[in-house]
């Protein structure tokens, strides 16, 4: 059996002696699925999140990513695997606000060791793999909400991940700029085949995946596969048509 890039393994979490916030999950995610997680707040669909990009480590279980324990790995690797195999897109842009759009975009790049000279080309190829062109030296101030996502997610996937973790990427847009940026979204899913999980709340955006997770009280309780369908049919209410 082919080893999935993402699998947990009765995962337990919890904060402060608190209980649970994630208890015995088991997941397989295979290379290129589109994953959304739905749930109420405090399910666990961020935390689960953090712990796949190695940004929290599970009280209990085992969280395994292309078939390394991330357990095993100390910090200074899990900090290399997120810049080099993880994209990370947030709600709120997370842009620094000093720096211009095509340096927001190539900064990662050198920490993962490009020249200069590197970054600055694909920080421009992935600007214009999103739709955002001759606007590199523009701040983040001076774009929109659904320019400053798009340049998020060009900062996401200059370094080429394998796996893309995506925490509300619409929540702070209106409908019609959120629809765009989930067309955007599986777009890089099926043409690049990057693997995706997105927190969402909104079922419209969950039927972009492949698979909707339901987490409730730190457990999983539905996994359901979007029929082919689905996808046309979101896409189609999500622009107005």
């Amino acid at each position: 059996m082919i080893e999935p890039i993402i699998r947990l393994s009765q995962v337990l979490k919890r904060y402060r002696g608190e209980a649970p916030v994630l208890n015995g999950v088991d997941l397989r995610i295979e290379k290129g699925e589109f994953v959304s997680l739905m749930g109420p707040s405090g399910s666990g669909k961020t935390t689960l999140l953090n712990l796949v990009s190695g940004l929290d480590r599970p009280d209990g279980g085992r969280v395994m990513l292309d078939g390394r324990d991330l357990g095993d790995l100390p910090d200074r690797q899990l900090a290399d695997l997120r810049l080099r195999t993880i994209g990370f897109v947030f709600q709120g842009f997370n842009l620094l606000p000093a720096l211009t759009v095509e340096r927001n975009v190539g900064w990662p790049l050198q920490f993962a060791g490009c020249s200069a000279r590197e970054a600055r080309e694909r920080a421009t190829a992935a600007l214009l793999r999103v739709g955002i062109t001759n606007q590199g030296g523009r701040y983040p101030s001076e774009l929109s909400g659904g320019e400053q996502q798009r340049v998020a997610i060009a900062r996401a996937i200059a370094t080429r991940p394998s796996i893309l973790l995506a925490d509300e990427p619409t929540g702070n847009l209106d409908s019609r700029t959120g629809q765009n940026i989930l067309d955007l979204l599986r777009a890089l899913n099926l043409a690049d085949g990057v693997t995706i999980m997105m927190v969402t709340h909104n079922a419209l955006a969950a039927a972009y995946g492949d698979r909707t997770l339901e987490i409730h009280d730190g457990r999983i309780i539905r996994d359901v596969r979007v029929p082919s369908e689905q996808h046309k049919v979101a896409a189609l209410v999500g622009a107005g048509r």
